[in-house]
């Protein structure tokens, strides 16, 4: 239930397009319901601007697809975020209405046309091709979530004439999520090119000391480019919620 569809609903009630008895029906399981393994959170879309969205670490394929049941039935969109191959291959013959995207390791199911809501351009940067598929999950997230988003990989600091060759791309977007491995150099460089948000993502990619991300999260913790904000590593689901919701300001 996002603020649309409980626009949707007053209206039509006020219309009488609609009786109370059926309004309530609609809102029986506000602000939550309870499937006895989860409590999917309908309500969250119109307290925070953002749908909930299911973690699929750790659920099955049959659990998945009954928390997005009733999402869907709310009338949003469901993002379903750390899909394995197997995992997902089971979860959209459950349910072949999700899209499976294996770079982003996401499935979606769409119940709702995405209206572009955000007043700008979300860019997303990427220093090295191993880093695209978190790159990959913020530029979907960010999609889902009403932004416009645009791609720019593999302009890495190893070959800085990449990024410095789309200054105007950078100079354009309204916020910048830039996502890393090995050192991590690449938000520093950025965020010394633009004046608007930079939000930096850690990957795991690297050699032994880059600690499985360690390396590059504190690099970027420790940035002598002022302003730039750094979320956990791999985690570009978190950055295109934080983006999204600066686009959205």
């Amino acid at each position: 239930m996002n603020r649309d569809a409980l626009a949707h609903l007053l209206e039509r009630l006020l219309r009488r397009e609609t009786t109370v008895e059926e309004a309530l029906t609609a809102l029986r399981d506000f602000p939550f319901t309870d499937l006895e393994f989860a409590r999917p959170d309908v309500h969250r879309a119109l307290r925070t601007g953002h749908p909930e969205v299911i973690f699929g670490e750790g659920k099955t394929a049959t659990q998945i697809a009954a928390i997005a049941d009733r999402l869907a039935s709310s009338r949003q969109n469901v993002l379903v975020t750390r899909l394995a191959t197997g995992q997902a291959e089971e979860l959209v013959s459950l349910a072949p209405e999700f899209e499976y995207r294996p770079e982003a390791r996401l499935a979606v199911r769409r119940v709702a046309p995405v209206r572009i809501t955000g007043k700008g351009t979300i860019l997303v940067v990427s220093a090295g091709t191993s880093d695209l598929g978190v790159a990959e999950e913020a530029t979907w997230t960010a999609e889902l979530a009403g932004n416009r988003v645009e791609r720019l990989y593999d302009v890495g600091v190893a070959g800085i004439h990449r990024l410095l060759a789309d200054r105007e791309r950078l100079a354009a977007a309204r916020v910048l999520i830039v996502v890393a491995g090995m050192e991590g150099a690449l938000p520093s460089v950025v965020g010394g090119l633009v004046e608007k948000p930079v939000i930096a993502v850690p990957t795991s990619i690297g050699y032994g000391a880059s600690f499985g991300g360690l390396a590059a999260l504190l690099g970027m913790l420790n940035s002598c480019a002022s302003g730039v904000t750094v979320v956990n590593i791999d985690n570009g689901f978190g950055a295109a919620v934080a983006a999204s919701r600066i686009n959205h300001l």
